[in-house]
Formats: C-alpha cells, sequence, structure tokens
C-alpha cells in the first residue's frame, strides 16, 4: 500500500522545509510549493490525500482557494494555518471548509496528530460550515492574536456551524458577553434574535416571569401577559450570564428546558415549545456552589456541554497593544480626539496587571482620550491614571501588590497552619482566607467612595453586580462614609 500524499503550500522556504522534514520522517510522501497556482494544478489533477495551506501566498489568499476545492473534490482535508491569527481567520477558515485551523507558530506533534486524524476520518470531513450564507464582515468582535487567545478563536470557530450549549467562563470584564455574541452573529442563527439576560441584575421573586414569561392574573400586578426572554429569543440565542447568581427553583425550571425542549410560563396551564440556542456565562466557581448546594449538578452538565474559558488579560498581555490601538480607533469614532500612546507607556502597561482585565483598559483608553489634550499619552500619564489619586481623591489599583502585605498574609498563613498540630487546618481553608482579605477590601472601597457601590466596583474592577452580591454575601453593612 502506498503511503498518502500530503500537498504543503508556503511562501516560507524554511516552514515548508520543516513540514516536509517531519511528514516525511512520520511516513507520508510530501510535496511542497511556494504558490497557490502550483497547489492548485496538483489538485486539479486529482493528485494529494491531504492539503496544507497557508493563507498568504504571493499569487493567491490560500482561503480563497478553500471553496474551489470543495467544489472540485469535496473529500479532500485541508489544514489552514497562518500567521494572521485573529478570530476572523479562523472563522473564514472553518466557514469555507477547512478540516483545520492551526496558527503559527505550531507545535510539530500537534500537527503531526491532527493530519493522522483528518486522513483517517475522510468519510466524516465532507460537511463543514454552510457556504449559502453572507461572509461576515471584517469587524472584529474580538482582539487579539495571543496563544491564548489562538485557543478561544478555535474552539469558537467549531462551534459555530452548531447548536451545542456552550458555558463560557472567566472573571469579570474579559468579554464573555463578546464571545457569546460572536457565536450568534456568525452562526447559522444570526438572522435571529440574540437576547441577553444577567441574572445577578434580576430579583430573585422576578426571575421566573423574567425567563419564561406570564400569562395575565398569574400574580399581584399581572395586569396583562408578559413575555419572556425565552419567547424573545425563539429560534437565536439566549445569552444566560451570572448563571451561577440564578435562584435554584429558576435552575428547576431550567433544566425542564434544556431536558425537554419547553418550558411553562408563570400562571400558565400549557407548556410552551421552544427553539433557542442557550449560552451561559459565570466568573463564579459553579462547582464550588455545587459543594455548597447552591447550584444543581444535573444542571451544571447539561449547560457544560462546551466549555470556553476566557483568559484574564494578565495571561495575554502581548495582546495590551493590539487592544489599545483597537480601542483608540473605536474612542475616534466616538468623538474622542485622536490619540497615541508612547512605546514606553505601551511597554508598563504590558506589565500592569488589568485586576478590570480588558474592560478596565477599555475604560482607561477612553479616560486617557477624555481628559488630556497632550497628543502623545506618556507612561507618566498613564502611571498617573492608574497609581495616583484622581481628581475625586480615591487612589486606583497599583502595578504591584505591596510587597508589605503579600509578607504579612505569608506570615499570617505560616501562624494558622503553626496553630494546628498536624499543620493541616481544617478543610475550606481557600474560602475562608479570601473571606478574610475580601470583605475589609471591599469595606474600605467603599468608605473611600463614600459608599457609591459604581465607583466602588470601579475601583476594585468587578461587576456593579457581582460587588452588589458580595456585599449581601458577606454581610457588609450599607456605608454611607469614612468612618470617624
Amino acid at each position: 500500500m502506498s503511503a498518502e500524499t500530503i500537498l504543503i503550500a508556503d511562501d516560507d522556504h524554511a516552514i515548508r522545509t520543516v513540514l516536509a522534514q517531519a511528514l516525511s520522517r512520520a511516513g507520508y510522501e510530501v510535496r511542497t510549493t511556494g504558490n497557490a497556482a502550483g497547489l492548485w494544478r496538483w489538485i486539479a489533477n486529482g493528485e494529494g490525500d491531504l492539503v496544507i495551506t497557508d493563507v498568504v501566498m504571493p499569487d493567491e489568499n490560500g482561503l480563497d482557494l478553500l471553496p474551489r476545492i470543495r467544489k472540485l473534490r469535496p473529500e479532500l482535508p485541508v489544514i489552514v494555518m497562518s500567521a494572521q491569527n485573529t478570530l476572523m481567520t479562523a472563522v473564514k477558515a472553518t466557514e469555507r471548509g477547512a478540516y483545520e485551523y492551526l496558527p503559527k507558530p505550531f507545535d510539530l506533534n500537534e500537527l503531526k496528530t491532527v493530519v493522522k486524524r483528518a486522513l483517517s476520518r475522510a468519510k466524516e470531513r465532507a460537511a463543514a460550515a454552510p457556504q449559502d450564507h453572507e461572509a461576515p464582515t471584517e469587524e472584529m468582535p474580538l482582539v487579539g492574536r495571543s496563544p491564548a487567545m489562538q485557543e478561544v478563536y478555535r474552539v469558537m470557530a467549531r462551534l459555530m456551524p452548531t447548536d451545542l450549549t456552550v458555558m463560557i467562563t472567566g472573571e469579570s470584564g474579559t468579554g464573555k458577553e463578546l464571545v457569546a455574541r460572536a457565536l450568534h452573529d456568525f452562526g447559522k442563527r444570526r438572522n435571529a434574535p440574540f437576547v441577553a439576560v444577567n441574572m445577578a441584575a434580576i430579583p430573585r421573586e422576578l426571575i421566573e416571569s423574567e425567563l419564561f414569561g406570564h400569562e395575565k392574573g398569574a400574580f399581584t400586578g399581572a395586569t396583562e401577559r408578559g413575555v419572556g426572554r425565552f419567547e424573545q429569543a425563539q429560534g437565536g440565542t439566549l445569552f444566560l450570564d451570572e448563571i451561577g447568581d440564578m435562584p435554584l427553583e429558576a435552575q428547576t425550571r431550567l433544566l425542564r428546558v434544556l431536558q425537554q425542549g419547553e418550558y411553562m410560563p408563570v400562571g400558565g396551564r400549557r407548556p410552551v415549545k421552544t427553539d433557542v440556542r442557550i449560552v451561559a456565562a459565570t466568573n463564579q466557581d459553579l462547582r464550588q456552589l455545587i459543594r455548597q448546594g447552591l447550584f444543581r449538578e444535573d444542571l451544571f452538565y447539561r449547560l457544560n456541554v462546551v466549555p470556553i474559558r476566557i483568559p484574564p488579560l494578565r495571561e495575554r498581555s502581548e495582546d495590551v497593544p493590539e487592544l489599545v490601538r483597537h480601542f483608540l480607533s473605536r474612542a475616534v469614532k466616538e468623538g474622542l480626539p485622536s490619540k497615541i500612546i508612547d512605546k514606553a507607556a505601551l511597554d508598563w502597561m504590558k506589565n500592569y496587571p488589568w485586576p478590570g482585565n480588558v474592560r478596565e483598559l477599555e475604560n482607561l483608553v477612553r479616560r486617557l482620550g477624555a481628559l488630556y489634550v497632550e497628543d502623545v499619552i506618556t507612561v507618566d500619564i498613564v502611571q498617573t491614571e492608574l497609581s495616583e489619586p484622581d481628581a475625586k481623591g480615591i487612589k486606583a489599583q497599583t502595578p504591584v501588590m505591596d510587597e508589605s502585605l503579600v509578607e504579612a498574609v505569608e506570615r499570617h498563613l505560616e501562624a494558622y497552619f503553626a496553630a494546628h498540630t498536624d499543620g493541616l487546618p481544617p478543610n475550606g481553608l481557600y474560602d475562608r482566607v479570601i473571606r478574610e482579605v475580601e470583605r475589609p477590601l471591599i469595606i474600605r472601597s467603599l468608605e473611600a467612595t463614600r459608599g457609591n457601590q459604581i465607583r466602588a466596583a470601579d475601583l476594585l474592577g468587578l461587576n456593579r453586580n457581582t460587588l452588589r452580591k458580595k456585599i449581601r454575601d458577606l454581610g457588609i453593612p450599607v456605608i454611607r462614609g469614612p468612618r470617624p
């Protein structure tokens, strides 16, 4: 039996050589070319069992070949590789029929695994993303080319042509709703509604009515029929943000929707069929909530069909300059003056921990555009905004935690462990320590902002609803000003 033949197209000679050597050693026949014309000639002649192609080549974009390959040889798997590591590249590669998208630089072992899988599943590769709709625009819903974001893009690209339920996790401010919207806007439900609902922002007693609607007379004040979010999202996507804040009663009803595809409006007598894609998001540890009896385990597994973790900005600091350029451009479109942030400032910003994540960075860029007359924003200005008291006398987070605080925490923990003869405190230590630090931190922030929860949330880099929940859960009293 002859070896399978792999066709490689890349204008970089070094990459062609490395790939040819690695795949030849793996037992494949390999042919390489530096242009799209050579690749297409082989494909048109019926040669090759698999294609590996770059996107940017001197004579034609590799992505433009994909529809022609699908039409002529729909069974031929194509692996797209690119240094243009954006979400749009991954989306276009998937929509145009690529078997897999690999951002450069990639791991050779991973490439060989993908090649082996593609060749062994040839009969399952015929169908890819649908081609009977308009291609997405170039407007970027997500920004960043870091390896951490590349993995997010790859998962998203695979999910867009499906109706699978998705669970998005990540810290506040990382862009979870942007991911949910992208899954909808570039998916097959794009022409139907996208409806977002924040569980933390709705009073507990109204959540079921908000989600499932209610009949006239279902409760006091229900003078007419109420349309719920499921009905509003019919045929589209329902985004359930802060799902960890959903009450247990509502969780039970949501589980029925996921299991049976129907729901009962409050006060209703007949179930209503529903056709929506569910995308949920949380910044909480749902498994911990399950252990505490605050979240249903069976609902968790129904929602967590495909998990997507959005990395915090500190884990993709190389994306900061590109994000800054994106936000500067957006600020100009919104009417703010054009600004340039110099290299020293960008380098400093890459090392800042960004506790408020991308949302904090976006707010900073807008603030710089609105408050400073300078055309060029220097590192001193950025440090002033992030490190020094602002006009209202509120001190923002500093780039590096005070070392004395770190030492104090270490001494506290050493003493805590030493107090137990076996060196092990009771289980649940993490939650207790976090609570000990979190409560005074929130109290001090509220004091500094004279009880203004919106300002305190900005100071802490938290979502306002998240802060309100923490205030309630930690039993923090209402603070109207600094203590004497």
